[in-house]
């Protein structure tokens, strides 16, 4: 059973927890949608829904709500925020890297032994958008730059290939292939060890095989990427960290 309490909404669950979901209306809405990221679930529906037929649904989706809070393993303890001129301690590529600032002719991010540095000319007054910007598009960069290389191997292996690949914050998911055979790629992932994000890019390329996960897709996985249930793993125990670590650098350019 749903209760309502405010913007929220409280599900029991089959196992005797207690789920709160946000909910929101949406005018261009066309049908009832349930998503989850660090930051908690939330259920988005067509105006003039009936609370009868919202709470169906999330009865409905109960179970697998409550296995995605579980995987993500919400972060329970908010990250201090990016602030101009204080430099910070942050994951890049599985490894602990400092962010500090200086002051150049022109916005850049300069990558040394260190870490990163983001040049940002005076005045300062739009530092901090200036500086989320650069840092989405460093990070996009590295992802293109790995998947570029491991794409070569791959598509002669499937003897298929993507239309495209798009990089973006994707709030709950790590990739997805579209129905236009475009691939998808959460810009988190420049954040995880290389494997992670390269298991990532061989599951989006399997299902242009198999668009399910059936145990044929599994298959294909397993003879391109041995190592993936590692990889699925890790992402599963770690990547809740992850999002809430690219939300606070870039939180002001992610869709």
């Amino acid at each position: 059973m749903a209760y309502l309490d405010g913007d929220w909404l409280e599900l029991a669950t089959p196992s005797g927890n207690t789920i709160r979901v946000l909910k929101a209306s949406h005018p261009r809405a066309r049908r009832l949608r349930l998503t989850v990221s660090t930051k908690g679930a939330r259920i988005t529906y067509p105006q003039g829904t009936h609370l009868s037929q919202v709470n169906a649904f999330l009865r409905h989706n109960a179970d697998w709500l409550e296995k995605k809070l579980g995987e993500l393993n919400l972060v329970s303890e908010p990250l201090p925020p990016l602030r101009v001129g204080t430099a910070i301690e942050f994951p890049l590529r599985g490894e602990m890297t400092v962010l500090d600032w200086d002051e150049g002719a022109y916005p850049r991010v300069v990558a040394h032994d260190g870490g990163l540095t983001l040049e940002i000319p005076r005045p300062h007054s739009r530092a901090l958008p200036v500086a989320r910007g650069l840092l989405a598009s460093y990070f996009e960069t590295q992802i293109r730059r790995d998947v570029s290389r491991w794409l070569a191997g791959y598509v002669p292996q499937l003897g298929l290939a993507p239309t495209a690949l798009r990089i973006r914050p994707m709030k709950s998911l790590w990739g997805s292939l579209d129905t236009r055979d475009r691939i998808n790629l959460d810009l988190a992932l420049a954040l995880a060890p290389a494997p992670a994000l390269r298991y990532v890019l061989a599951h989006e390329l399997c299902h242009l095989k198999v668009r399910n996960h059936s145990p044929r897709f599994w298959a294909h996985v397993e003879s391109i990427f041995p190592d993936w249930r590692e990889q699925r793993d890790w992402l599963r125990q770690h990547g809740a960290m992850l999002k809430a670590e690219l939300d606070r650098l870039i939180a002001d350019v992610a869709d």
